[in-house]
């Protein structure tokens, strides 16, 4: 029965067994809802993963929108999916649930014998599941040795906690220690799954992996530039696109890349394999979107290693406009724009 005398403070030390007495839940999982106190807990441990081959957990790069905290989901082999533990997370603010995010810090020590015990835990904070995207899938080795789908959390601090999170240095990504290219015979119908409706890390670390989908035409939610829409739009326009090509007959895949002394793992949108071109989707016109998908390409096609030839090319909802066109050409980066009877620019000349 939950009492509720632990006060969850940001950089309190603490055990797994003392947050279950004092809130509820179970103690032994990776993700523990507390259903009587309306919370989940969260209890990341980088070296698990490290001990399978990847490294996903851990603080990334604040970005536009602030801290952002990577957590792998349960399931230690075979494709993970929105089920038991991973789904109470993801649906956290649909069961009116607090997320408190704790990381493995050591050992309790016992001080009479001075005897290593269990694990102790570090709380960092209040959080919530990104808005914009709050799960992504990777491939990642399970304990089996197999590939696999992981599900990768994206947290941030929570604005109505009543204190900021307390991150430390350690708590970062550790960087990838290699960039190698390892293409993966992927399995196309479990692969393209969409995530909403299913259930930089060491040694090979760029992989092809299946293009991602959304069942929606767009979400839209409550924050600065309508960022989860256009999130939305591109992930339709890829979908479509990428239907387009599968019907002429045409292989598609993505790349999943690790880059060396980097932390942060990328992800392309469609690489097709039958004409060698890799494509970058956004879901607007706008200059800066083109621009940044330039630039995308570009660092892409350093890290993927694909066969001699290779092409780059810019997905788009609409014409761009005759400057951007220019710009594009100038670069030798082909344009594909979805119109009202299919796509202009496919098949690429």
């Amino acid at each position: 029965m939950a009492n509720n005398d632990l006060e969850l403070v940001p950089g309190l030390l603490t055990t797994r067994k003392e947050v279950a007495d004092a809130y509820g839940g179970a103690w032994y999982g990776g993700i523990e809802p507390a259903v009587d106190s309306k919370m989940v807990f969260v209890y990341s441990d980088p070296k698990v993963g490290e001990k399978h081959g990847y490294t996903f957990d851990g603080q990334a790069e604040d970005d536009d929108r602030g801290p952002l905290y990577f957590y792998t989901g349960e399931g230690p082999v075979g494709d993970q999916k929105i089920t038991d533990g991973n789904k109470s997370l993801y649906q956290h603010r649909e069961d009116g649930r607090t997320v408190h995010l704790f990381v493995a810090d050591g050992h309790v020590v016992n001080p009479a014998t001075g005897k290593k015990g269990g694990k102790r835990q570090r709380y960092i904070g209040q959080m919530v599941l990104d808005v914009v995207q709050p799960v992504e899938r990777r491939r990642a080795p399970g304990s089996d040795g197999q590939e696999r789908w992981v599900l990768v959390f994206r947290l941030r601090p929570d604005p109505q906690a009543k204190y900021p999170p307390k991150f430390t240095p350690a708590d970062a990504i550790p960087p990838a220690t290699s960039d190698a290219l390892v293409e993966l015979d992927v399995d196309a119908e479990s692969e393209a799954e969409d995530i909403s409706t299913s259930a930089d890390q060491p040694g090979p670390s760029s992989v092809q992996v299946e293009t991602e989908e959304h069942a929606t035409d767009e979400t839209v939610a409550n924050i600065s530039g309508g960022q989860r829409t256009i999130r939305r739009r591109e992930g339709q326009l890829t979908k479509a696109y990428k239907a387009h090509l599968v019907a002429a007959g045409h292989t598609v895949r993505r790349y999943q890349i690790a880059v060396e002394g980097v932390a942060t793992t990328l992800k392309t949108d469609l690489y097709d394999v039958t004409d060698n071109v890799l494509y970058e989707a956004k879901g607007t016109v706008r200059r800066d979107d083109v621009r940044m998908a330039i630039g995308q390409l570009f660092d892409y096609r350093r890290h993927i290693g694909a066969p001699d030839g290779l092409r780059l090319a810019v997905l788009l909802p609409g014409d761009p406009g005759k400057d951007l066109r220019a710009l594009l050409a100038d670069l030798g980066i082909a344009l594909v724009i979805r119109t009202t009877e299919g796509f202009d620019g496919f098949p690429l000349a």
